[in-house]
């Protein structure tokens, strides 16, 4: 059995330190993407089977990159789950995000949710 992978894009060092070890921990294959990276072209080049997506990324929104990704034919199927520390669930999820994590979150509540949006596809 092929490992899920997950596409990791947090501007905060330790927390994609701490989320990348979880999840291989739990058998998710992670990419985990520099602050400032171009998230749509990551997740064209990756081909995840699901997007972690912090709202407030350095210099990029992440509701913007969530617009990006489901204005875009090839990738509006990509599976969405966003974070923030603002509660911001309901914009996410009128913008089209599958799945909404407020920080801070526990380790279950991430591997629920991650597990239930890859199954709900």
């Amino acid at each position: 059995m092929t490992k899920l992978k997950v596409l990791l894009a947090e501007d905060d060092i330790t927390m994609v330190s701490l989320l990348t070890t979880l999840l291989k921990m739990e058998g998710f294959n992670v990419v985990a993407l520099q602050a400032d990276a171009d998230v749509p072209a990551a997740v064209r080049i990756e081909n995840p089977d699901i997007l972690l997506l912090d709202v407030h990324l350095l210099q990029q929104s992440g509701l913007d990159i969530l617009d990006a990704i489901r204005n875009s034919e090839d990738m509006s199927r990509t599976r969405v789950v966003m974070s923030s520390g603002s509660n911001v669930r309901e914009e996410c999820m009128n913008r089209g995000a599958n799945g909404f994590l407020l920080k801070p979150y526990m380790p279950d509540e991430l591997i629920t949710i991650l597990k239930q949006t890859i199954k709900s596809a």
